[in-house]
């Protein structure tokens, strides 16, 4: 499989050019733009949340444990004295980091459900339904947030089968079919699980037709040919 600074990498990268693409046609603004290559970046470390060792959930789960303890703090402090809330300050990150954390790495399995295709679109759909219904965002924007994130997701499952093929011998190696999959027999209750969200998800997202008419557009892509090319290729093409 592909390590961390290689996904971490080459969906940065993946998702910066598609965010040129789309700011370039004048579908997303700036902080969309910068939105969009965040949460591709993002999405190509989510699959790795069920490694016990990864380095993206060693990070997420610091700073979440931060975050909790500074919300304990913040809804504490008028009720508490200095001595009391550093002990919950600390007891709040603890309990994050160490409690949870453990429990949670007991419960998941690498390369498990997590690490699967539904998983990954029940995040991004998740994430559209959040940026339009929760945050009232426009509906171009939430549903190019939560493609974003999904797309960040399949390069990382694309880039940990590529690894599973020894290319000096082409033969598949043993992890081949463990990274880009959407069903397996010995989780089939999660399996049922996760694509009855993920329908619940679909019913309950923000009208797709209407996104697609924005995105199929054909004044923005015309638009994208005439800033395709620097003006000093142009010149020469003609």
């Amino acid at each position: 499989m592909a390590n961390f600074n290689t996904h971490l990498n080459v969906a940065f990268m993946v998702s910066g050019a598609l965010s040129l693409t789309v700011y370039k046609a004048g579908l997303i603004d700036d902080s969309g733009f910068l939105m969009c290559v965040a949460l591709g970046t993002i999405g190509g470390l989510l699959p790795d949340l069920d490694s016990d060792n990864s380095t993206p959930i060693k990070l997420g789960f610091n700073i979440t444990s931060f975050i909790f303890a500074f919300g304990l703090v913040m809804h504490w402090r008028s009720e508490l004295s200095l001595l009391a809330l550093m002990a919950l300050w600390l007891a709040g990150y603890g309990f994050m980091r160490y409690v949870v954390f453990s429990i949670f790495t007991t419960m998941t399995v690498h390369r498990g459900v997590i690490h699967s295709v539904p998983y990954m679109a029940i995040l991004g759909l998740g994430l559209t339904c959040l940026s339009y219904y929760g945050l009232q965002l426009p509906l171009t924007a939430s549903w190019f947030y939560g493609l974003f994130l999904f797309g960040g997701a399949m390069v990382h499952l694309a880039l940990d089968e590529l690894y599973s093929v020894n290319l000096s011998n082409m033969k598949m190696k043993r992890s081949s079919g463990t990274a880009m999959k959407f069903y397996q027999p010995k989780d089939k209750w999660w399996y049922l699980l996760l694509y009855t969200l993920l329908a619940m998800l679909i019913y309950l997202s923000p009208p797709f037709d209407l996104f697609w008419q924005q995105l199929s557009d054909p004044a923005a892509w015309a638009q994208l040919k005439v800033d395709l090319l620097p003006e000093v290729i142009k010149n020469l093409l003609r």
